[in-house]
């Protein structure tokens, strides 16, 4: 389930749920890959709120971002499958789809 949100009337929460992995989703053109992350920066940029990331560049992700710079962060509102996060984070986007192998369900977000 998607849930609009002002991440920073959530911000504690959110940066909690980093802390334990959340996924960090990339597209460029047909081309979708998720990643884990347990780190990341909230902040404000221009009166608009930000999240920065930093993904090594032999990551399939950084190859992606390269192409398009969008990405957004998926962070559960629920106790999230700790295998998810293993998964995500052991295997590359360029030899599997994530979402195939786990069931996961893209859904294009309103906002970036």
């Amino acid at each position: 389930m998607k849930k609009k949100i002002d991440p920073f009337d959530y911000g504690n929460e959110i940066l909690h749920a980093v802390k334990k992995g959340v996924l960090l989703t990339a597209k460029a053109g047909d081309q979708v890959n998720t990643m884990s992350i347990s780190w990341g920066t909230m902040g404000i940029q221009w009166g608009l709120p930000i999240f920065t990331v930093f993904v090594r560049g032999c990551r399939h992700t950084a190859t992606l971002l390269d192409e398009n710079s969008e990405f957004t962060i998926n962070i559960p509102i629920y106790p999230v499958d700790k295998e998810i996060i293993r998964y995500c984070g052991t295997m590359s986007g360029r030899d599997v789809d994530k979402f195939q192998v786990l069931g996961l369900t893209q859904e294009p977000p309103e906002t970036i």
